[in-house]
């Protein structure tokens, strides 16, 4: 049974705002909090390789937004469009790789979140179980969330993201008041080619990104998906990357470079540096940043179990993840969200902790990614080339450059990212084929989709090279 012939139920609908609110709030997580420290690491180069990422971004939420329209009662978002136009293959690759994406990405913004958790607390070194300790609750408590109903999440994902917003508006306002460029470091601080340096950027740039594509992913769950996935798609991301460069500009003006650096929690000095002398600022943005967190988490855990169902339903994936309650909630889905990560954690805990744990999980996730962005824009670039729509003049053109530059995109983050996140991210991705074929045998045996005919027999001729006249 396919995702689009699975049984309907009357579940609630997520509008305009609503699904505004859950892309902005999945990309505005934790990672925007430490986002700062690790593009210092590249120098005030990484503020110009992060409007490339997100003038990139959001041409990527127009492109969910078309193939929305063209698919738009397709479950799973990247998965169903490469399913829809490449057919099971690539859309069981494109589902897995994004799959790993989001239990990962959920890793990597938990990592942060303890960081802050840490500075809340007053915790200067704790020990690998602590932080372990504290990342499980981080990633308990949004699925118990997810768990209650979409309504709920929504209500919840809308309240976060005010609250998220509040210390990133203080500080990509009021703070540049207070900016000293004496702060900003080298255009070229990495210490290697400029190279390097705009791979360190790109990597974090892209992963703060990550979560324009969630309102393509939950279309099932929005209301009138064709119109709604589009704008929202375009809006949040745009939001966001207004906000991104802002606030990250302002830290590095505010915070010295030797500081920010070697921080964790880049706007707790950030803060400091606007209000000198009151303790509580550093407090008080700590515990805003454990709130973003939360919220981050709370769309990511719905994102990673939409994907698995689509693709449960269509008989790609496990059909464990398919199962769900009366309220239409993937129950089984949003615990192995959370339980994923938590075994990441708890192995990436007993060999390292702080900065260089969230580094780790951001280059994973960000080639990962990369793959299901790079399917989707082929998709409707095939669709765009073959005879299937015919041509409209200055808006194939515009079409095609939106595709095309998607395409491109993709293909320079993953080369961007550096060898050996390509080569674990290759290792994810050929691991995912191994399940997939049996997949593909109980689908063949259940008739879901057609066997491959054999070929006849090659009939014996004389193979030997005629002789040369």
């Amino acid at each position: 049974m396919s995702s689009t012939d699975a049984p309907q139920h009357d579940s609630p609908r997520l509008g305009l705002i609503s699904a505004t609110g859950l892309v902005m709030g999945s990309i505005v997580g934790t990672g925007v909090f430490t986002m700062p420290a690790v593009l210092a690491g590249g120098g005030t180069s990484s503020l110009l390789v992060l409007t490339v990422v997100a003038v990139g971004a959001t041409l990527l939420g127009v492109l969910f937004g078309q193939l929305t329209r063209r698919v738009p009662n397709a479950d799973g978002g990247l998965y169903a469009y490469s399913r829809h136009e490449f057919g099971d293959f690539a859309g069981y690759l494109t589902g897995w790789c994004y799959w790993i994406t989001a239990w990962v990405g959920n890793a990597a913004i938990v990592a942060s979140w303890v960081m802050y958790v840490e500075a809340l607390l007053g915790l200067k070194e704790p020990v690998w179980w602590q932080d372990w300790a504290i990342a499980l609750v981080g990633l308990w408590i949004p699925a118990a969330v997810n768990l209650i109903g979409v309504r709920q999440m929504a209500w919840f994902e809308n309240l976060t993201v005010v609250l998220k917003f509040l210390p990133l508006l203080f500080v990509g306002i009021i703070g540049w008041f207070f900016v000293s460029y004496g702060n900003f470091g080298a255009f070229n601080a990495s210490g290697g080619s400029l190279y390097q340096a705009i791979g360190i950027a790109a990597g974090v740039a892209l992963f703060a990104f990550i979560g324009v594509e969630v309102a393509a992913i939950t279309a099932k769950r929005v209301r009138n998906p064709g119109r709604n996935v589009g704008r929202a798609s375009v809006l949040g991301t745009a939001s966001s990357a207004v906000l991104y460069v802002a606030v990250s500009a302002a830290v590095m003006g505010l915070v010295p470079h030797d500081v920010l650096v070697g921080s964790g929690t880049p706007f707790v000095p950030a803060f400091e540096a606007i209000l000198p002398g009151a303790g509580w600022a550093g407090t008080l943005v700590a515990a805003l940043a454990v709130v973003s967190g939360i919220g981050a988490l709370n769309g990511w855990t719905l994102v990673t179990a939409e994907v698995s169902r689509a693709a449960a339903n269509d008989g790609l994936f496990p059909g464990f993840f398919a199962r769900t309650d009366r309220k239409d909630t993937p129950w089984l889905g949003i615990a192995v969200a959370a339980l994923l990560p938590s075994a990441l954690m708890l192995w990436r805990y007993s060999g390292g902790s702080g900065l260089a744990v969230f580094t780790y999980l951001v280059n994973l996730s960000v080639v990962t990614v990369a793959i299901p962005y790079f399917f989707s824009a082929c998709a409707q670039l095939a669709y765009l080339v073959s005879r299937r729509r015919r041509p409209t003049g200055w808006l194939l053109a515009r079409d095609l450059l939106i595709s095309g530059a998607c395409v491109l995109f993709a293909l320079w983050v993953t080369a961007a990212s550096g060898y050996a996140a390509v080569y674990q991210a290759t290792l994810l991705l050929l691991a995912g084929l191994v399940p997939y074929v049996f997949f593909k045998a109980r689908r063949e045996r259940t008739g879901l989709c057609a066997a491959p005919q054999e070929l006849p027999p090659v009939q014996d001729v004389d193979r030997r090279w005629p002789e040369a006249a």
